[in-house]
């Protein structure tokens, strides 16, 4: 798939522990971070791009209600018009307010499960979980309804 995407630190982190990150750059091709992000994350791939959001002011304000990773994120997804992967409710919020199509790392492993990237959400959960990534029951329940599992 070719469309581009911004993306919070979570998700990245999230699959790299789980040895997944090929996913990514598999369903959406270049990934764009900003430089919290970047920092946050620690690692660098040739399908991750480093851009800086333009409006130092809107990130600011951004960081009164969630983290700087998520700030500098949100910024640049709203200043490029892209969608976002973000898993925080509350940086969700902010950034649906903000007009911005959002979709977390549950919803990815979906797209990857139907384009035939992996064979089954379940899994990949539970290995997250056991890397110690928390998830909701709510949302493993959702998760698992949309897979057909």
């Amino acid at each position: 798939m070719s469309e581009q995407v911004v993306a919070d630190s979570t998700i990245l982190i999230g699959l790299e522990r789980i040895q997944r990150l090929g996913l990514l750059p598999a369903l959406f091709g270049t990934v764009l971070i900003p430089p919290e992000v970047e920092r946050e994350f620690g690692i660098s791939y040739d399908w991750l791009s480093v851009e800086v959001p333009t409006n130092p002011a809107a990130i600011e304000t951004l960081k009164l209600v969630v983290d700087d990773g998520e700030a500098e994120a949100i910024g640049l997804a709203v200043e490029r018009q892209l969608r976002i992967i973000l898993d925080d409710r509350q940086a969700r919020t902010v950034a649906k307010r903000l007009g911005l199509k959002v979709i977390g790392t549950v919803g990815c492993l979906l797209r990857a499960k139907q384009t035939g990237l992996i064979v089954a959400v379940k899994a990949e959960i539970e290995a997250l979980e056991s890397a110690g990534f928390y998830l909701s029951d709510a949302l493993k329940a959702e998760g698992l309804r949309l897979a057909g599992e």
